[in-house]
């Protein structure tokens, strides 16, 4: 981690970086109704200055994961929430994260990863995640193949931007810059577990497609789905200087997703779910990004 910063100084890259930490523990190790640890236990194990802090706890609040309150702390109201109807749900009950369906997938000695969304955020946490697990030697896949499709960074995307401004391109640049960042972090992330030898192959490939994401979607080892649709919201969010806008946004990480697995019949409705979003995602591939 970076040394410690104090004020705005600290800049918008090490609050968004505490506000996606802070993301990615929700659920877990934070699940719904836990208390967040205190603002100055968070900033020392962080290295970032309370107000850093302060400000990545306003944006979660914001977007509806957390409750502040003076004296009493944050409470987590909200986490992602996962339905299926698969057998293999009740062995995940009580998991309410795509973490534990992303960690069977990596338990198989081939890893295949077919992913569509709007930013590659959540699948870097995920994929550090396990890059852990695989240095630790609690796994070991031989073969990692990753594709992901993100949206054109040069299409005008309805979302995010500022809600009285059309024009107003800064939130735009904003999710450009994050998505440069985890798609940077997750590429090196993967990239290393091979040059290390940990992993004998890894395929990263990532293309970029000229379509609005209204849906995320997870093909895992071509036998699982996960899906789920965008919800557009209007919420405050604070800016790179501490000002404060009303935006039009989507919360990826709070869309409720939809779990299905192919089984033995093809007729199936999780089978043909599965192998309908297969053949979507091939077809956008192949046929519509770059």
């Amino acid at each position: 981690m970076g040394g410690q910063r104090t004020g705005k100084g600290g800049g918008g890259r090490e609050f968004q970086r505490v506000a996606d930490e802070l993301r990615g523990r929700i659920g877990d190790p934070y699940p719904l109704g836990a208390f967040l640890p205190a603002q100055r236990a968070l900033a020392e194990e962080l290295r970032v200055s309370r107000d850093t802090v302060q400000r990545a706890l306003r944006e979660l609040e914001n977007e509806g994961w957390i409750q502040s309150r003076r004296g009493s702390g944050s409470r987590v109201i909200k986490t992602q929430r996962i339905q299926s109807s698969a057998a293999k749900a009740t062995r995940l009950r009580g998991q309410v994260t795509l973490a534990p369906f992303i960690s069977e997938a990596f338990e198989q000695p081939d890893v295949i990863l077919d992913v569509y969304t709007l930013t590659s955020e959540s699948l870097d946490a995920h994929i550090r995640l396990q890059s852990e697990r695989i240095r630790g030697g609690f796994i070991s896949p031989q073969r990692i193949t990753l594709r992901m499709l993100l949206p054109d960074s040069t299409l005008p995307l309805p979302y995010p931007r500022v809600k009285d401004d059309r024009n107003d391109t800064r939130l735009r640049e904003r999710l450009r810059t994050i998505t440069e960042s985890h798609t940077a972090s997750l590429l090196g992330a993967l990239r290393d577990l091979q040059t290390e030898g940990l992993v004998p192959s890894v395929d990263v490939r990532i293309r970029h497609t000229p379509l609005t994401p209204t849906f995320k979607l997870y093909l895992l080892n071509a036998v699982e789905v996960l899906h789920g649709m965008y919800e557009i919201i209007e919420r405050p969010l604070e800016l790179e200087r501490g000002e404060v806008v009303t935006a039009l946004d989507v919360l990826g990480l709070g869309a409720t997703l939809t779990h299905h697995v192919m089984t033995g019949d093809p007729t199936a409705p999780g089978s043909v779910f599965v192998d309908s979003m297969q053949q979507w995602f091939d077809s956008v591939w192949h046929l519509l990004s770059d």
